[in-house]
């Protein structure tokens, strides 16, 4: 797909969410349980706290019958009668000290409860995201091809924080009005069963009701979770290309991008939205009527003094006002089962884009049990090496070797495979077929991290990461003395400029090493290689974006560097290597030519023709290449569009 065309409305993460099986309680069976304790205390504290929040009312209504009106001895549940004062001003004296301490204990066993609620939450929340970006870095480069980085970073950060809501919020509800609602249910119905009947009525129909919206409203947000991924990736690929934005005059362009997939997002949230909102009303509208025929019930029976209707027996004010209070803390607990509801489905969405991508199955074979590579002489060979990229062939029969030390370079045009050659090398894909093979070890059977290790890397990009010129230098070798972080910044040629930053080797190099001009980041690059000292070493075009005197600059950095050691360069500047020991020439995946700088010119083939371009004596090529390379580009173009 073009890089102009707007994002695209399905899943990117649709094929990893389906084959997710019960995502929720695969995140509490495995994250929970390790934090086991946390969540223990958190739900003890809350059926305490719960139950202490219901005394309060209990005393009132044996206040209102015992100590009041005077109709009923004063009695406590669960309180022997011998534990109890005899006169009326010590047993109200005892009513307001329990009632103080009930409220006094009950808040301590909420601290306690929030406390283990969330500690749970955090842990998990914490657990699931660095599992999920140590998963992330395992996965092969073709993974990261089908994905943008805000749909990545979307799991990492909404997702992931879509979890923690539940595991906090969520759970700690769910508890609190299982308690609420099982302890009042139980008081209710020893207190007197048959208006008990009344007041819980509203339960199955809200049970009903909750049902529907949950079927209702689950697809909603899984499409909203999807629809979030598109938002944050159209943002990160705007930012990350405001100076083109700005260089083009696209900001209207852009502008009306960005309101397509914010508009779907608008759409698709509200969708779920509008179920949302018919939901929690409903549901209040159901407890509320449960109240109502409890107060109507209640009030008749009490001004009578028998029970209306099929009612038998006597009702009390005071139970009386017991019912009318603990129905009503149940009409709101009852209608807070919506949110928690809720909650729970944007959870469960959340979970299946995050175990999808913990289950992709686009990695590299785990190398766990594996040798470490040894480098001795530093001979590498490719013997027969394949590879295609969704079924599409990119390699095919590539077959070389390098002398321990040599310089191999690899050329031809835009497409050919030259780099995809090297990412082999780095095991950043693994091929279809064939063998690459380091001093005579299969780079497939020995460790990726000692194979890393062991090959250094300068690529045409140069990447730097947020932080200083001192902290790029040693990523990597984070353990480097200053001394040798001088020293190698010397030999890539980049020591005089970083003494004229304004804060030398502590300054801030900015996003992406934004402050820093092209040469200058492509230096640090160099430094950080020649702090690792590797045994290999990598060059992918490391000087196609910079000036003359600047190339003149890292070159001699890069002669130094890759002096007694085993180097792969690319380069479009045939100039840069053609003192290679060898120079090998790609075209559509395989290998044309092979040889000397000298050797290929006389040969007068496609490197001839490419150095005469080079050379600007476009005049004298042949229609066949010229005719090959419009065929090229025309092949190159369109692949970008598809």
């Amino acid at each position: 797909m073009s890089s102009i065309e707007p994002a695209s409305d399905d899943d990117p993460f649709e094929a990893q969410r389906e084959r997710v099986d019960n995502p929720m309680a695969r995140l509490v069976g495995e994250y929970g349980r390790p934090y086991w304790l946390s969540v223990t205390l958190g739900i003890l504290a809350s059926l305490a706290a719960r139950l202490l929040d219901l005394l309060p009312v209990i005393l009132l209504g044996v206040a209102i019958d015992s100590l009041f009106q005077r109709v009923e001895p004063f009695e406590l549940p669960l309180v022997p009668q011998a534990w109890l004062p005899s006169t009326p001003i010590d047993q109200f004296a005892l009513v307001v000290g329990l009632i103080a301490a009930a409220f006094i204990t009950g808040a301590a066993f909420h601290w306690l409860r929030n406390y283990g609620f969330n500690a749970f939450a955090q842990d998990i929340q914490h657990d699931v995201r660095t599992d999920t970006y140590d998963t992330m870095q395992q996965l092969d480069m073709g993974f990261f091809a089908d994905k943008q980085t805000g749909e990545l970073m979307s799991i990492l950060s909404n997702d992931v924080n879509q979890l923690e809501r539940f595991l906090n919020d969520g759970l700690n509800s769910a508890f609190r009005l299982a308690v609420m609602v099982v302890a009042i249910a139980a008081y209710l119905v020893y207190l007197n069963p048959q208006l008990a009947v009344v007041a819980l009525s509203p339960v199955p129909l809200i049970a009903i009701f909750t049902y529907i919206f949950v079927k209702t409203i689950q697809p909603k947000y899984a499409a909203v979770r999807s629809s979030v991924g598109d938002v944050n990736s159209r943002l990160e690929n705007n930012l990350g290309g405001i100076q083109v934005i700005k260089s083009s005059n696209t900001e209207a362009f852009e502008s009306g991008r960005v309101d397509d997939v914010s508009r779907d997002y608008y759409e698709t949230n509200w969708g779920a939205i509008t179920i949302r909102i018919r939901f929690f009303p409903g549901l209040q509208l159901i407890s509320g009527a449960g109240f109502i025929l409890t107060f109507l019930v209640g009030g008749l029976w009490v001004f009578s003094g028998s029970g209306p209707g099929p009612f038998t027996g006597a009702l009390s004010t005071g139970e009386f006002v017991v019912f009318i209070l603990f129905t009503q803390q149940l009409v709101w607990p009852m209608a807070q089962f919506g949110q928690i509801i809720n909650m729970y489905q944007r959870a469960e969405a959340s979970a299946e884009r995050i175990f999808g991508l913990m289950d992709e199955t686009d990695a590299l074979e785990d190398d766990t049990g594996s040798d470490d590579l040894v480098v001795d002489d530093g001979q590498v060979a490719y013997d027969d090496v394949r590879f295609s990229y969704d079924d599409e062939p990119v390699l095919d029969d590539i077959s070389f070797s390098v002398d321990g030390g040599d310089t191999l370079a690899l050329v031809g045009p835009t497409g050919a495979g030259k780099s995809t050659v090297l990412k082999l090398l780095l095991r950043l894909y693994d091929p279809d077929g064939g063998a690459i093979r380091i001093d005579g070890q299969d780079i497939q059977s020995v460790s990726r991290t000692s194979l890393r290790q062991a090959i250094g890397y300068v690529g045409q990009e140069s990447y730097l990461f947020y932080g200083t010129v001192r902290d790029n230098i040693a990523y990597g070798s984070f353990d480097a003395s200053d001394a040798d972080i001088r020293a190698a910044a010397e030999a890539a040629e980049a020591h005089d400029f970083i003494q004229n930053l304004p804060d030398g080797y502590e300054t801030m190099v900015g996003e992406r090493g934004v402050k820093l001009s092209g040469g200058q980041r492509q230096r640090i690059a160099i430094a950080r290689a020649i702090l690792e000292d590797p045994a290999l070493l990598v060059l992918d075009e490391a000087t196609s974006d910079v000036d003359t005197e600047t190339e003149m600059l890292i070159q001699r950095s890069l002669d130094d560097l890759t002096t007694d050691r085993t180097t792969f360069a690319i380069a479009h500047r045939l100039s840069t290597i053609k003192d290679a020991d060898r120079i090998v020439v790609l075209e559509d995946g395989r290998i044309v030519e092979h040889g000397s700088h000298e050797e290929l010119l006389r040969a007068d083939g496609l490197y001839a023709h490419l150095w005469g371009v080079q050379a600007g004596e476009i005049d004298s090529l042949p229609q066949a290449f010229i005719d090959r390379a419009t065929q090229r580009q025309a092949r190159t173009e369109t692949a970008e569009d598809d």
